[in-house]
């Protein structure tokens, strides 16, 4: 597995008819698969996210999307970026993304986190309990979960979960990668190195050098090169040929969260969602994306485009600008 250039789809609000929507999603994986993506990403939530929307805008649900995704594209590979383990039994969860794989011919991913999104778990009636209680429940479902990918068949009592000689048939392959996402630099880092194939990095582009350091040293402590962990990085990309339009865009979009973009010193830019935003014409924003994350030495980009990836041809265009930086 490689990811080196993914596209996320966080965004669902696209002004069309329901019955239009998919068709939507099927268009941006087709023409990202085209360009020279690698991996096409869902979201695995249920309401909007805070800062792209309101939590009635529309969300699709991960799994039954990517099966979709799956009879309508040929190459790319699928994931959810990231399947949030609260909200299924390991062992199921498991069963799901081999199937995925099994559909799409070899092409699934499973992404995985503790999850976080409290409003999702009061709504749906799943337990969210403490931060340290749900890195327990990831940790516990990793020890599940990665054997029944390699093709083992488990006995597991935990504290949250318990398998019995828990089966996974049928199965492509017995490497389907994991993909593990977050921040955390000793809970999420020390898993990945423990247990994952790839680490997605979520954190403000200016955290990347000290999120590189302690991902090196939760390796060390498990006797884990580093070189084999490979790493991306999820970044909020605004481009278009007229740069102005798409600056404009960035600062109406920080004025909606109460943030002025002109008025933050550099110090504060660092500290705001501005610093995960890479914002301009192409050269514009492959320059900041190969000296800001690139050259800070993360493998690849996992990009998103909130505004515009649903119009036709911006998915050929960032695919166009970014593939060469990470060929």
């Amino acid at each position: 597995m490689t990811i080196r250039l993914g596209y996320q789809m966080p965004n669902f609000s696209y002004g069309k008819s329901v019955r239009e929507l998919f068709p939507t999603v099927v268009a941006q994986a087709r023409e990202a698969e085209a360009a020279g993506f690698d991996t096409a990403f869902v979201m695995d939530h249920f309401y909007q996210l805070p800062g792209i929307g309101t939590p009635e805008e529309p969300m699709l649900e991960a799994y039954t999307a990517l099966g979709g995704l799956a009879a309508s594209t040929e190459r790319i590979q699928l994931s959810a970026l990231v399947t949030g383990n609260t909200y299924r039994n390991p062992a199921l969860l498991a069963k799901t993304v081999t199937t995925l794989d099994v559909v799409s011919g070899g092409r699934a991913v499973l992404g995985i986190g503790a999850g976080w999104f409290e409003l999702e778990h009061q709504s749906y009636g799943f337990e969210f309990g403490t931060f340290t209680d749900r890195f327990e429940r990831l940790e516990e479902a990793l020890q599940i979960v990665r054997p029944m990918l390699r093709g083992e068949r488990p006995t597991f009592h935990g504290k949250r979960y318990q398998v019995e000689n828990a089966m996974n048939e049928p199965r492509l392959r017995d490497d389907l990668p994991i993909l593990l996402g977050g921040s955390g630099e000793k809970k999420t880092f020390g898993l990945a190195a423990r247990f994952a194939d790839h680490l997605n990095i979520i954190c403000n582009a200016s955290e990347l050098p000290r999120k590189i350091d302690a991902l090196r040293e939760r390796c060390a402590e498990v006797g884990r090169d580093p070189q084999t962990l490979e790493t991306s990085y999820l970044c909020f990309v605004m481009m278009d040929e007229d740069g102005d339009l798409v600056r404009k865009q960035q600062r109406d979009y920080l004025g909606r969260m109460g943030i002025d973009l002109s008025a933050l010193s550099q110090a504060e830019r660092a500290q705001s969602p501005a610093d995960r935003q890479f914002v301009g014409t192409p050269d514009d924003v492959a320059e900041q994306l190969r000296t800001r994350v690139l050259d800070q030495g993360v493998d690849g980009l996992v990009i998103n485009m909130v505004f515009n990836g649903h119009e036709p041809g911006a998915v050929e265009l960032a695919g166009r600008t970014l593939a060469p930086l990470v060929g």
